[in-house]
């Protein structure tokens, strides 16, 4: 070893590894200078959520500033949640990567967003922080809210307090929320400005209900209308007005009285213990308008007014707002069969009556509508005397008769019996059908009870004052059995229409020992004749048995005068042999 390499000692740092790979720049060299490259980046790695300034901006991009070699371009769609966005603004950015083939910086502010959204949501939900969110559009139900990147749902009933009509005038605007609900499987979130709102307004409540008494007149505005009533905000407290306590009149819905938004007083009427329920008045603020009734109004006096409820049983007439008079169905016609108030008014119309009855403390009137006609009985006997002949109109039917409508508001009673002289009608419907027209005698008339007896078979002859004749007992007629029954039979005479005559069995019998059958034509002999009880009997069998018949008929007769001349005796307590020893102690007083 000579001189010169004797103090010769290798290097300790040498990179042999890249001496032998032929490398130019050592690892510690490389290391240093790599070092400095990452310092330049201002040591972002790739895939990481850092903090940058915004240094310039457009309507297209935003140049963001993050301390590392260039600047990062974004793309301003990114901001649209953030329409307040001005240079100099911090901003959270995703490196997305560190260069592109351009050496630009890459970087992503909506990805940021949605890596630090859900934990940003979630801690804002739990400490109850007020988040803002910027309305990004409407739909079914509500609002989609940007927040922290995230789409959250706004009902449509959390938007205010107060119902809300048109949704379009929050899109786009920045609004501030509360979070109410988060589902972290399903990635759900809703928002409420409305209970931001109701907190403001919880202490304005408070002292409102603690202030409320019965009777307290306050302002309201009207905040829903509904079918049954009106609900009005007192200021951070609702009122409702039931559709009766909204005017004196009747309404058929609250529109008629009070709009949206309209500002109106109101009185408590009623509340319940907590305070949450109250009910309120409008109509109360106004005088009853029975108390302003004028003192002129009396019985018998003509008022007009509009049919406002419609009833079978009458019609309510408002003559004043407020006022109501009942017309029963009774009262608008002289008619006696009642009808349906339908079919005289109807609801809207305006009708004249009079007062019949007014109750002023009741605050209840009766009116009339028939009393402005005359009275059809008024002149009853002159205009249907008894006994005179008539043509009316059959308007209803019972078990026992007709009644006949002579005028409006004069009927008149046809008993059945007084239907027909010969025809046996066990219903009326059987002799006439309802608005038939019908000849009638007057038969009877009581005006204190308005009641008309009328006969319709008294426009015709009686004809059982021919029968009389016609039919004396022992004449002979050629009949037809029309019935056969169990107890005898019917048979009817050529040209007595309507007329027949009771045959019974043993006198149906013919010579040859066979009884008659219906249809069949044969000879009878009037036996009986009672005009009064219109019956005719008669016998075929004594056609040819007359003579044989007669001694019977006159022995039968015997028996009959005898029994009718010989003294009543009548059986005595004493005559009964069963009972004489009862009598015996009775007497001993026993």
């Amino acid at each position: 070893m000579s001189e010169e390499t004797k103090n010769v000692h290798p290097l300790e740092d040498f990179d042999w590894d890249a001496y032998e790979s032929g490398a130019e720049v050592s690892k510690a060299e490389h290391d240093k200078m790599q070092q400095l490259y990452i310092d330049s980046l201002g040591g972002v790695n790739e895939h990481e959520v850092v903090e940058g300034t915004v240094v310039a901006k457009n309507d297209r991009e935003v140049i963001v500033d993050i301390n590392a070699k260039s600047e990062g371009v974004i793309s301003a769609s990114e901001f649209r949640y953030n329409p307040a966005l001005a240079v100099g603004d911090k901003v959270e950015v995703l490196v997305d990567r560190q260069e592109n083939k351009n050496g630009q910086l890459v970087l992503s502010h909506k990805k940021a967003r949605a890596i630090k959204a859900w934990d940003r949501v979630n801690a804002a939900y739990e400490s109850g922080e007020i988040v803002n969110g910027f309305v990004k559009c409407r739909t079914k139900g509500g609002m989609i809210v940007d927040v922290f990147g995230i789409e959250a749902f706004l009902p449509g009933s959390q938007i205010d307090v107060k119902p809300i009509r048109d949704y379009d005038q929050f899109v786009e605007k920045t609004m501030e929320f509360k979070i109410v609900k988060i589902n972290n499987d399903f990635k759900n979130v809703v928002i409420s400005h409305k209970a931001l709102i109701e907190a403001d307004l919880e202490e304005q409540k408070k002292e409102i209900v603690s202030k409320l008494e019965k009777g307290q007149v306050l302002e309201g505005t009207v905040k829903n209308i509904t079918s049954y009533g009106v609900f009005v905000d007192l200021g951070g407290v609702d009122g409702l007005i039931h559709i009766t306590d909204l005017s004196w009149s009747r309404i058929n819905h609250p529109s008629e009285v009070v709009q949206l938004d309209q500002k109106i007083n109101v009185v408590i009427l009623d509340f319940d213990e907590d305070k949450t329920r109250i009910q309120l008045g409008l109509k109360q603020l106004q005088p009853h308008p029975w108390d302003a009734l004028s003192e002129t109004y009396k019985v018998g006096d003509k008022v007009k007014g509009k049919v406002v409820v419609l009833a079978d049983y009458g019609a309510f007439v408002e003559v004043m707002p407020g006022v109501e008079g009942l017309i029963h169905v009774s009262e608008m016609s002289w008619s006696t069969h009642l009808r349906s108030a339908q079919d005289f008014v109807k609801v809207g119309d305006e009708v004249e009556a009079v007062i019949l009855t007014l109750d002023r403390e009741e605050r209840k009137m009766s009116l009339g509508m028939k009393q402005l006609t005359p009275d059809p009985w008024a002149n009853i006997e002159q205009k249907y005397p008894v006994g005179s002949r008539q043509t009316g109109t059959v308007r209803n039917f019972t078990n026992f008769g007709v009644f006949v409508e002579l005028e409006e508001g004069i009927d008149g009673l046809v008993y059945i019996s007084d239907l027909s002289w010969t025809k046996k009608i066990k219903h009326p419907s059987e002799f006439c059908k309802i608005g038939d027209k019908m000849d009638v005698v007057v038969l009877e008339l009581d005006t204190e009870a308005r009641r008309l007896s009328l006969g319709h078979k008294q426009t015709t002859e009686n004809p059982w004052d021919v029968y009389e004749k016609t039919f004396a007992v022992g004449t002979l007629h050629k009949g037809v059995v029309r019935e056969v029954f169990e107890k005898g039979a019917t048979v009817g005479f050529e040209g007595t229409e309507g007329l027949e005559a009771f045959c019974p069995p043993r006198h149906l019998v013919k010579e040859n020992g066979t009884s008659l059958v219906k249809g069949e034509e044969a000879e009878f002999k009037v036996i009986e004749f009672n005009k009064e009880f219109k019956r005719i009997v008669v016998s075929h069998t004594a056609t040819y048995k007359a003579e044989e018949e007669r001694p019977a008929r006159e022995s039968k007769k015997a028996a009959a005068a005898a029994l009718e001349q010989a003294p009543e005796v009548k059986p005595t307590l004493g005559d009964l042999d069963a009972l004489v020893e009862l009598k015996k102690k009775m007497e001993e007083g026993k």
